[in-house]
């Protein structure tokens, strides 16, 4: 069973300015751990020392990957190893810093997705709405690659500075958000597009920004919806089951117990009316200058590393890559 502790650290990779206790007594989170779970984490952190990485071995990313596999220490390397391998393919480690994206008003108009305030529990709150979702005009505005990219830039500011700024502000460690999925307006035509780049954007979540979910409300959920959600139940992860909340056109009541009033826009019921709008404003206390920092992404880049392919040569000859320091 899981008791009260301080995290584990390691003063190599260790350096927080924001708190690293978990606010809910959960197994596997930070300041809630066993020692077995702490053992595996610094073996986790030494294995892939082994193999050559010299960053992101934080305590708070190694446990993220760990929960995301059941404190199975070799899937979890093998999962964050593949996540890295994707990083140095896609470039995430520079989008953060270079990714420009002037299209996206326009893209927005057939794609809301956007961060907005926070929770009662102090989470970023972020919005999507699918129903508006048209590829076709999309693509004429904008590619498929570059919504990714967008969609990666914005998983990096997500883990800093977003979820940092609200844990400062919070008093307590922020990992996840309160996300909204608005169904209002999804069809039968609608499904083969829009869940083809959907299912594109939550395999990169899965895989390489794991335990970021921390509650989902499906909202305006049609007729029906509720029904195959109950039956595939079954196969999910009784934990991802727990954060799912399916509601129909009412769903206002319980949605407001989550997230305040003045913070949720006007037309989920809320009473915010962000000047300009609520979908390009970007409001939260990453905005606020008492609980933002210069994110890491944004720092001067230490200067290049040894990487794993360079150090050892691995098994069966693949390619790893230097990790860069995590952030949340």
């Amino acid at each position: 069973m899981a008791t009260e502790n301080s995290l584990s650290t390691d003063s190599k990779y260790d350096q927080y300015d924001f708190p690293t206790t978990a606010p809910e007594s959960q197994s596997g989170h930070p300041g809630h751990t066993t020692p077995e779970q702490d053992a595996k984490m610094h073996q986790l952190r030494a294995e892939l020392e082994k193999l050559g990485y010299t960053k992101r071995l934080d305590s708070l990313t190694l446990l993220r990957f760990l929960r995301a596999r059941k404190f199975d220490v070799e899937a979890a390397k093998t999962m964050l190893t593949n996540s890295e391998t994707w990083r140095k393919e896609f470039g995430t480690d520079d989008l953060a810093r270079t990714f420009e994206y002037p299209e996206k008003e326009k893209v927005f108009k057939y794609y809301p997705q956007f961060y907005h305030k926070t929770d009662m529990d102090g989470r970023p709150v972020y919005i999507e709405k699918l129903g508006k979702i048209d590829l076709n005009k999309m693509y004429q505005i904008t590619t498929g690659e570059r919504m990714l990219k967008n969609l990666v830039t914005e998983s990096e500011k997500l883990s800093d500075p977003r979820l940092l700024a609200c844990s400062r502000k919070a008093g307590k460690l922020l990992e996840t958000c309160c996300t909204i999925m608005d169904l209002k307006g999804v069809g039968i035509t609608s499904v083969p597009s829009v869940y083809g780049y959907v299912k594109q954007a939550s395999d990169i979540s899965q895989n390489h920004y794991p335990e970021r979910l921390g509650k989902l409300y499906l909202i305006n959920a049609p007729w029906g919806f509720s029904s195959v959600f109950s039956a595939l139940k079954g196969f999910l992860d009784p934990v991802t089951v727990s954060k799912i909340h399916v509601l129909d056109s009412g769903y206002q009541k319980e949605l407001l117990a989550q997230v305040p009033a003045e913070n949720l826009p006007v037309e989920f019921g809320g009473t915010c009316k962000c000047e300009g709008s609520c979908e390009l404003a970007d409001f939260g206390p990453w905005k606020e200058d008492e609980w933002v920092r210069t994110p890491k992404w944004a720092q001067p880049k230490e200067a290049e590393t040894t990487t794993p392919a360079e150090a050892t040569p691995l098994a069966e000859g693949k390619e790893e890559e230097t990790v860069s320091e995590a952030t949340a």
